[in-house]
């Protein structure tokens, strides 16, 4: 089993351990399944690991210091993580504006965007660069 994880990435062993929650997820419950049923299954594995989450995490969206909105993330994680999940055959541009969007109005460092697909699940990792950078 390969469990090298590189150290010059934000959070690696906690988003070594969220992946293993996605997989096994995905593992156990298999395709084609609606969203709210992964979204329970990450639940139970976070809470399994005992990583600790919010779920539907609600979020103001503000502009002239007056809310216009809120979002809800799917999961935040030990306050440092915005996971973010979709299931379909394709990942689009509007699922990363999404979470780019989160990584903003949270001011996290990294989201990590799972897609449940019909034959895996597809993980990618989203940097807020407004944060690193400052």
């Amino acid at each position: 089993m390969y469990t090298t994880i590189k150290k010059d990435i934000l959070y690696p062993e906690l988003s070594f351990e969220i992946n293993k929650v996605l997989f096994k997820v995905f593992n156990d419950l298999g395709p084609g399944h609606h969203e709210k049923y992964y979204q329970i299954g990450i639940e139970k594995g976070l809470r399994f690991n005992k990583i600790k989450y919010q779920r539907e995490v609600p979020t103001r969206l503000e502009t002239y210091d007056e809310v216009v909105g809120t979002l809800f993330l799917d999961f935040l994680i030990e306050d440092k993580i915005v996971l973010e999940i979709k299931r379909g055959a394709w990942v689009k541009a509007r699922d990363f504006q999404q979470i780019k969007s989160y990584l903003e109005t949270t001011k996290c460092k990294l989201g990590i965007l799972a897609i449940f697909k019909s034959n895996e699940v597809k993980i990618y990792r989203v940097v807020n660069w407004n944060v690193i950078d400052q």
